[in-house]
């Protein structure tokens, strides 16, 4: 494909994210390898949805712009990380997908054993810790996943996905935040079902046969089911879960009651007093009333 092709194929992709609500305004970033010296970038406050190719810059690998007549994207060392890290790695796409960002805000961890497609395509999905945007401290919070996954949640501000192909890296970006919608209606409807691990090992074999790689396949005591592979060993920062237990996820079937803080039970207690108190007060001006 050739660079105006390739161009042409950054402005499509603007154009899905802008559609699907996954780059509000002028959001989100995405980069294509084109060679080891030269990367394509969206530029700065432009409309994903509305970019034409002579809106595309061109940067080397430390960022300096080579080309373009609009300013490349603040956030392009958070791609340039990608690039450098894993060499397999030739398109990037960082943006805000509401379902997904919920759960980077929240920061709660993507529960595995749940939905066979994401255990091949995606895999796990770490969360890495919050930085300011736009500088090389921000950029560096990806970098101890980006050989290991091809999603990575930024806390409290989006998702960055990676590929062999820009299309590729988009439809991570579709893949995980169609997830998060689906865990959060199950959670909603009060019931999420794993499936056990000798199924996701199954299903680990079949993503093995297709090619792709899992971080799973690295170490025998990286856990298949339950808490997350990318833990100390990765970084200081490893949320704990919250709306979805990892204790749950070895057991077959159901799991419908999911333990909460122990502040719950105390919350309960005030509530219950609260309503005994204003009913006493209620019945107590009614009868006020009544003798008058």
């Amino acid at each position: 494909m050739n660079e105006f092709k390739i161009k042409e194929q950054i402005c499509e992709i603007g154009r899905r994210l802008y559609a699907k609500g996954f780059a509000a305004a002028n959001d989100g970033n995405i980069t294509v390898r084109l060679n080891d010296k030269e990367i394509l970038c969206t530029p700065t406050m432009v409309s994903k949805g509305f970019m034409k190719p002579e809106d595309i810059c061109k940067v080397d690998y430390q960022g300096n712009q080579l080309a373009g007549t609009r300013k490349r994207s603040s956030e392009v060392l958070l791609h340039l990380t990608a690039y450098k890290l894993n060499p397999e790695i030739n398109a990037v796409v960082h943006c805000h997908p509401p379902h997904a960002t919920a759960f980077a805000v929240a920061h709660e961890p993507i529960p595995k054993c749940i939905l066979p497609e994401v255990e091949v395509f995606l895999g796990e999905v770490p969360i890495a810790k919050y930085e300011t945007p736009g500088n090389q401290d921000f950029a560096n919070t990806i970098a101890p996943y980006v050989k290991d996954c091809n999603t990575v949640l930024l806390a409290n501000h989006g998702t960055v996905t990676f590929g062999p192909t820009l299309e590729n890296a988009y439809f991570n970006t579709e893949i995980i935040d169609a997830y998060c919608r689906i865990l959060i209606l199950s959670r909603l409807l009060g019931r999420v079902n794993y499936f056990s691990e000798q199924k996701t090992r199954e299903l680990l074999a079949l993503k093995k046969r297709l090619g792709y790689d899992d971080v799973r396949f690295r170490d025998a005591a990286n856990p298949v089911c339950g808490l997350s592979s990318f833990d100390e060993r990765y970084s200081d920062f490893v949320p704990e879960a919250f709306a979805f237990q990892a204790e749950c996820a070895p057991a077959v079937g159901p799991c419908s009651r999911y333990s909460e803080p122990s502040s719950n039970g105390q919350a309960e207690s005030d509530l219950d007093e609260l309503v005994r108190l204003v009913t006493d007060r209620v019945m107590e001006a009614l009868t006020g009333a009544g003798a008058a």
